[in-house]
C-alpha cells in the first residue's frame, strides 16, 4: 500500500540549526509552510532551535522519545541546517557527525526524522537550495510518517 502525503492529524516537530541563521531560516520558512500545505495543523507543529548541527541529533533524540499532549508522540521529526565549507577540515566533521547522529535517532527510536542539512560548497549554493529542500523535508516527514502508520498497523 502505498504511503500518502496527507498530514491530517500528524504531529510534527521541528530542530534548526542556529548556525548560518539567515539561510537555515529560509529552510524553516519553506518546511513549515508545505507542513500546513500538506494538512498538518499549524497546533501540532513544534519548532525549537539549537546552536548549531552537531546539537541537532541531541535535541532530535530527545522530543522522539518525549511524549506529547495527552500520550502522544510525534510522528515524525524534521532536521534544518546549513554546513558550508571553510578552510579547515571541520566542514567534514560537523558535515558527517551530524548525518550520522540524525540516522541514529531515527533507527533507534523509531521516529522518522528527515535530514535537510545542506552541506554546501558556498553560501550561493546554501541559498539556492533552501527553499526546495525546505518543502521536500516536509513532504519526507509526512510521507514516512504515514508510511510507518500504515506498516504498523
Amino acid at each position: 500500500m502505498p504511503p500518502t502525503s496527507q498530514g491530517d492529524g500528524l504531529a510534527v516537530a521541528i530542530v534548526w540549526s542556529r548556525s548560518n541563521e539567515e539561510i537555515v531560516r529560509e529552510l524553516l520558512t519553506a518546511c513549515d509552510r508545505e507542513l500546513v500545505n500538506l494538512g498538518v495543523a499549524p497546533a501540532d507543529i513544534d519548532v525549537t532551535s539549537v546552536p548549531g548541527a552537531l546539537e541537532l541529533p541531541l535535541a532530535l533524540q530527545a522530543l522522539a522519545l518525549r511524549t506529547r499532549g495527552f500520550g502522544r508522540r510525534y510522528d515524525a521529526l524534521v532536521a534544518l541546517g546549513a554546513v558550508i565549507r571553510g578552510d579547515t577540515y571541520h566542514f567534514e566533521i560537523v558535515a558527517n557527525e551530524s548525518a550520522r547522529g540524525i540516522v541514529e535517532v531515527q533507527l533507534e527510536t523509531g521516529v522518522p526524522v528527515a535530514n535537510a542539512v545542506l552541506t554546501t560548497s558556498t553560501e550561493e549554493q546554501a541559498r539556492e537550495r533552501a527553499a526546495v529542500k525546505g518543502a521536500e523535508a516536509a513532504r519526507v516527514a509526512v510521507e514516512m510518517a504515514n508510511l510507518l502508520k500504515a506498516v504498523s498497523g
